[in-house]
């Protein structure tokens, strides 16, 4: 299985410099479903913000989709960034577009020119999340689980070989939390996307069980809580 992440003795700083995690190692595969889990404050967004590039790796090293995160700079950020999708807990939608409009600027924004190819992996997305009816509805007419299959949407519509998700079932109530964690392991196995999805949610672990990464004491563990090498 090929590796989509690797991480190898990588110190991760946050914006103001604070060391949050240090020495840490680990690799996902291609297509594994995997948690990152740790309390408020204790690195995990910092770890993301590192993996897609927002902050630079200082120390160590690390690959992401088969780029050197050493090597990304202001110029050539967008050829990762291309390879993955991103899932917030803040929808972050263009609340002055409509759906449709949204999913059109992330492909305007990635490169994507001919319109009848752009119309054709937009109705692909909304048939894959559910909302083909909801092409054309504003943000605020959704509801907080459509919002959420919206993000899912943009943040698949370029075929990324990688999701991370922070926090993504935050601002949800539990049934629609888990129809959301449903609709992402289903995509995430039907397209063979490798996800880390960083969460609070221990609900969630229970009912839809998958590989963990723990953050303790500025350490990465595995589910077993042994360091992972």
């Amino acid at each position: 299985m090929a590796h989509i992440i690797k991480i190898t003795n990588a110190d991760i700083f946050q914006q103001d410099a604070t060391k949050v995690l240090e020495n840490i190692s680990f690799n996902i595969g291609e297509g594994e479903f995997v948690y990152l889990i740790g309390k408020t404050g204790s690195g995990k967004s910092s770890l993301l913000k590192t993996l897609y590039a927002a902050l630079p790796l200082q120390k160590g090293f690390g690959e992401v989709a088969g780029i050197d995160l050493a090597t990304l700079n202001r110029k050539n950020v967008h050829l990762l960034r291309r390879k993955l999708g991103i899932v917030f807990q803040d929808f972050n939608l263009l609340t002055d577009r409509n759906v449709e409009e949204n999913l059109r600027f992330v492909l305007t924004a990635t490169g994507w020119k001919d319109e009848a190819e752009m119309n054709q992996r937009i109705t692909k997305v909304l048939e894959e999340v559910g909302l083909s009816k909801k092409r054309l509805s504003m943000p605020y007419e959704l509801s907080g689980g459509e919002q959420q299959r919206i993000v899912i949407a943009r943040a698949l519509i370029n075929n990324p070989v990688l999701l991370l998700a922070d926090e993504p079932t935050g601002n949800l109530d539990p049934e629609t939390s888990d129809d959301v964690l449903t609709l992402m392991r289903n995509l995430a196995k039907q397209h063979n996307t490798a996800v880390l999805c960083a969460t609070h949610d221990y609900r969630i672990l229970k009912n839809f069980p998958a590989r963990i990464l723990r953050v303790q004491n500025s350490r990465i563990l595995d589910d077993e809580g042994s360091s992972i090498r």
